[in-house]
């Protein structure tokens, strides 16, 4: 059976590395499915939920904040500015910094960045809750 390599990478550490049967991560363009086999991909991540379904296990949800996806040869790298695994997420902590980022108004662009943010860690980890995902 043919599988992924993957690999992400946030800028102060690794994230998660294993093998799987795809991704699926958020692009400027819109969300792009992994499978092994894939055509060579180079791209721009946005904010957002990467979905990894790995060849054992329950599948996985990480909360990434721009960055690249580069897949070759069955091997996918996720270089990520930031990026935070859903099990990792403190909710409450999340949400309270949602709430005072919308609170900061929408005139100020690093509330607005913070609120993005703040919105996708709170998307990872619902994730793991409504698909049955686990880490």
């Amino acid at each position: 059976m043919s599988e992924l390599n993957v690999s992400v990478v946030a800028v102060d550490r690794s994230i998660w590395v294993g093998p799987a049967k795809s991704i699926v991560a958020k692009t400027p363009e819109g969300e792009i499915g992994i499978l092994p086999g894939h055509e060579p991909v180079l791209s721009l991540l946005v904010n957002g939920v990467v979905r990894i379904e790995p060849t054992e296990g329950s599948k996985v949800a990480i909360a990434v904040h721009g960055g690249f996806v580069a897949m070759d040869s069955d091997n996918v790298r996720i270089l990520a500015e930031t990026a935070e695994l859903s099990s990792d997420i403190d909710v409450d902590r999340a949400q309270k910094a949602l709430d005072r980022a919308r609170a900061a108004g929408e005139d100020s662009p690093e509330a607005l960045a913070a609120a993005h943010r703040a919105e996708t860690r709170l998307k990872a980890a619902a994730a793991v809750t409504a698909s049955g995902m686990h880490n």
